[in-house]
C-alpha cells in the first residue's frame, strides 16, 4: 500500500527528529533528508509536502546550509520552521537580522486564525521560541500571519504559493497548539491521508520481506530485547520456517538473561531459535580493550563471525536480519543526512565488517522505539517482552567502563540485578524508559565492619523518554535509591560506593559508552 508522506529537510536542528515523530504520530510517514536534497531524490520519495527544520546557523554564515532550488521548484507545499523560515525569506530577497534581542523559551503569539495553517487555533497561544536572528524585511510576495507579543514576526505565508514559515517550534510540546499547526499543514494544505499505522506497516513489511527473500533462508540476530524480538516475530510472520533465529550468548548479558530469553521467545512464542555459547570468543577479543568505539566495532564483527559459524550447518542462507532502529542509524552517522556526526557506532550499524557474507534485512530501520513497541503489540507480543527496558547489543561491555574481565562482569551483573529487582518491587520499573547500573574504573575508600575498604564505584542510571532521541533523568524516590545503595554495597562483593546519574540527553547519551 502506498502511503502519503512528508519529506523533512535537516538543517542541523536538535529538534529535527522530533518533527519526524510528530508527523508520524498523526499517521503520516515522514523521513529526514539532507539540506542538499536533489530533484531526483524528491521525485523518488514523492512527498505530499516538505518541512524545513530549524538550525543553529545564520543564513549569512560562510558555511551556512542553503535552500535547495529543487525544493522551491518542486511546487510542493512547504513549511519552514525557525531557520527554515529565515532561509525561505532570504531566498525570496528578504532581510534577516540579529537585533540582540533573541527569543528563547516560551512566548505569546497572536495568530491570523483565518489562515488555513492556523485554523481551529486560539487567537493567541504560548509557543516555544529558540532563535537569535529574525525576519526584518520581506518582499511583496509574502504576508505576515502571526506576531509575538514583543512585535517580532512569528509567521509568514507566500501570497500565491502554499509556502509557510514559522519562527517558533510547533514540534516542541511547549508550543501548546503546535500539533494542530502540523496537522493543518499535513491534512488541509498537503492533502495527506493518515494511513501509516502499525497494522499497515506490518502488512507492507511482510510483502517486502517475502519479495526480497524469495526461496532463500534468513538468519535473525536475536538478543532478546524489544527490537530484535519484534524483528524476529515479524520475520517469522512473513516467511515462517525459513527464518532461523540465532541467539548469541556473548557472556555480557544481564544476570540470567540467556535463560529468560530462551524461555520467553523460544518456548513462549515458538520462534525457531538456536543458542550459541560464544563467551570465550568475545572476551578474548575484548581483552585489554577499554576504548568504547573499539569495543563496539569488535563486538559487531564478532557477532557476524558467530553468525557465520552458526549457519555452517544451515543451507541456502543469504540474509541476516537485524533489529536496527532509526536512532541507531542517526547516532551512527549512517542516515541520509550526509556528513552526520557519529555519536557512537552501534554494533549493528557502524560495527559491521566490510566483508559481510550476508545481505542485510532491517525491517525496523525506519522506526523509533515507541513505534517498534506499537508494531510488537499489533503482532501479539506479550507485555513482559514489550515492556522490557532497552538493552544495548554490546551488552555490559559498554556499561563496564574500561577493561572487561570476568570478575568485573560478575560485579556488574549482581549490582544491575539488585537495581532492577528493587525497581520492580517498588513499582517503579514501568515508569522508566531505561534503567541500569554502570561499573566505573574508580576505586574509593570506605569503612565496612570497622575496616578500611578500597573498592569499586557503581553508578545507577534511570531515564524517561519517548523515542530514545532525547531523555530526562528519572526523579527516583530517595527511599528507593537508599534501598538500592544499601543492598548493592552489602550484597555485591567488591563495591563500597553507589552514585546516581542525573544527566539528561542531551548533553549526555543514555548509555555511558
Amino acid at each position: 500500500m502506498k502511503h502519503d508522506r512528508i519529506m523533512i529537510i535537516d538543517y542541523g536542528s536538535q529538534y529535527t527528529q522530533l518533527i519526524t515523530r510528530r508527523v508520524r504520530e498523526l499517521n503520516v510517514y515522514a523521513e529526514i533528508f539532507p539540506f542538499d536534497v536533489t530533484e531526483n531524490e524528491i521525485e523518488s520519495f514523492a512527498p505530499n509536502g516538505i518541512i524545513l527544520s530549524g538550525g543553529p546557523s545564520s543564513v549569512y554564515d560562510k558555511d551556512a546550509y542553503t535552500l535547495s532550488k529543487d525544493v522551491i521548484n518542486s511546487r510542493l507545499p512547504i513549511l519552514g520552521i525557525c531557520y527554515g523560515l529565515q532561509l525561505l525569506i532570504h531566498n525570496y530577497g528578504g532581510q534577516i537580522v540579529s537585533k540582540n534581542r533573541g527569543e528563547y523559551g516560551a512566548a505569546e503569539v497572536f495568530f491570523d486564525i483565518d489562515n488555513i495553517i492556523f485554523s481551529n487555533l486560539s487567537k493567541s497561544s504560548s509557543v516555544w521560541m529558540s532563535h537569535g536572528d529574525e525576519v526584518d524585511t520581506y518582499n511583496k510576495d509574502w504576508g505576515v500571519i502571526a506576531k509575538s507579543s514583543n512585535d517580532i514576526i512569528a509567521a509568514l505565508k507566500h501570497k500565491t504559493k502554499e509556502i509557510y514559515g514559522v519562527q517558533f517550534h510547533p514540534e516542541v510540546v511547549h508550543t501548546v497548539e503546535g500539533l494542530k499547526i502540523i496537522s493543518n499543514f499535513l491534512f488541509k494544505i498537503s492533502k495527506c491521508n493518515p494511513t501509516w499505522t502499525s497494522k499497515n506497516f506490518i502488512e507492507d513489511s511482510i510483502d517486502r520481506i517475502k519479495n526480497q527473500v524469495g526461496e532463500q533462508n534468513v538468519v535473525c540476530g536475536l538478543s532478546g530485547g524489544v527490537d530484535s524480538s519484534v524483528m524476529a516475530t515479524l520475520m517469522h510472520r512473513a516467511i515462517g520456517e525459513k527464518s532461523h533465529c540465532i541467539f548469541i550468548d556473548h557472556g555480557l548479558l544481564r544476570k540470567d538473561e540467556a535463560k529468560e530469553v530462551m524461555g520467553s521467545l523460544k518456548d513462549g512464542l515458538n520462534l525457531n531459535i538456536t543458542k550459541i555459547n560464544a563467551e570465550n570468543e568475545f572476551l578474548k577479543k575484548l581483552d585489554k580493550v577499554s576504548d568504547p568505539e573499539k569495543k563496539r566495532k569488535i563486538i559487531g564483527e564478532q557477532f557476524i563471525r558467530s553468525f557465520e559459524d552458526a549457519t555452517e550447518q544451515l543451507s541456502n542462507i543469504s540474509f541476516l536480519a537485524q533489529g536496527t532502529l532509526y536512532p541507531d542509524v542517526i547516532e551512527s552517522g549512517g542516515s541520509k543526512l550526509g556528513p552526520a556526526v557519529t555519536i557512537k557506532s552501534h554494533h549493528n550499524v557502524g560495527g559491521l565488517p566490510d566483508d559481510l557474507e550476508f545481505s542485510l534485512i532491517e525491517p525496523l530501520r525506519d522506526l523509533f522505539k515507541d513505534e517498534v513497541r506499537e508494531v510488537g503489540k499489533e503482532l501479539g507480543l506479550p507485555d513482559f517482552v514489550l515492556g522490557r527496558h532497552p538493552f544495548p547489543g554490546p551488552g555490559l561491555a559498554v556499561r563496564i567502563i574500561g577493561d572487561i574481565t570476568k570478575e568485573r562482569i560478575s560485579i556488574l551483573q549482581d549490582a544491575d540485578k539488585i537495581f532492577i529487582d528493587t525497581l520492580r518491587e517498588y513499582n517503579e520499573y514501568d515508569n522508566i524508559w531505561q534503567a541500569f547500573a554502570v561499573l566505573i574504573p574508580v576505586k574509593t575508600v570506605g569503612v565496612m565492619g570497622d575496616s578500611r575498604t578500597y573498592e569499586n564505584l557503581v553508578a545507577l542510571r534511570a531515564v524517561t523518554s519517548r523515542d530514545g532521541m532525547t531523555a530526562d533523568w528519572y526523579k527516583m524516590p530517595s527511599d528507593v535509591l537508599e534501598v538500592c545503595s544499601n543492598r548493592i554495597i552489602n550484597e555485591v562483593k567488591g563495591v563500597n560506593r553507589v552514585v546516581y546519574d542525573i544527566t539528561s540527553k542531551p548533553p549526555g547519551t543514555i548509555e555511558w559508552e
